[in-house]
């Protein structure tokens, strides 16, 4: 008979493994070919935020990715590359910032949504949630996965529009733990 032996015990990935994950870090050096823009026809929108921890602190060398439709919804179009990256430090108040344009609607059964993915240190796996927009209110209340969200929770997911700059800005604060924790879904 073998012997069975133990699992290897998980470990995050420590909080030296920050390369690429920080303003300061790229700086002077050659450009990453994914930036924290996306162009394409429709309306343009600004997002920002900050991902916050467990006692309301921002995390430093967070880094965001999206995937999202285009403004018909479609996620097929060929001259619509749908995917961005933003770290903190790149938007004001060194929270993140995604210049894009709002998504349309998918399905019959879906709202706008922009997919995000989270990479920190701490964590052993990246997370995921979404984006929805506060003045998509009709679409939001007949989302199917928005739906099967506690109704207390669905707020987190929601990034609120602001137009006082002059141009359409939704935020989005991402809380990892905590009273108001950003629902993560699980793929």
């Amino acid at each position: 008979m073998k012997p069975v032996l133990p699992l290897t015990p998980s470990q995050t990935v420590g909080p030296y493994f920050t390369i690429g994950m920080s303003r300061s870090e790229n700086e002077g050096r050659m450009p990453t070919p994914i930036g924290n823009e996306i162009i394409g026809e429709g309306e343009s929108i600004n997002i920002i935020g900050k991902v916050l921890d467990g006692e309301n602190n921002v995390v430093p060398d967070a880094l965001l990715e999206i995937h999202q439709a285009d403004f018909s919804g479609s996620f097929t179009n060929s001259e619509f590359f749908g995917f961005a990256r933003s770290h903190m430090g790149q938007g004001p108040e060194g929270g993140y910032l995604f210049k894009t344009i709002k998504p349309g609607v998918v399905s019959a059964s879906e709202a706008p949504y922009i997919s995000v993915i989270v990479y920190m240190r701490g964590l052993l796996t990246h997370t995921y949630t979404r984006i929805y927009f506060s003045d998509e209110k009709i679409a939001n209340a007949d989302d199917a996965l928005l739906s099967q969200i506690e109704e207390s929770r669905r707020k987190t997911l929601i990034a609120k529009r602001d137009d006082s700059d002059g141009g359409v800005t939704y935020k989005f604060y991402i809380n990892m733990q905590g009273e108001q924790e950003t629902v993560f879904f699980f793929l």
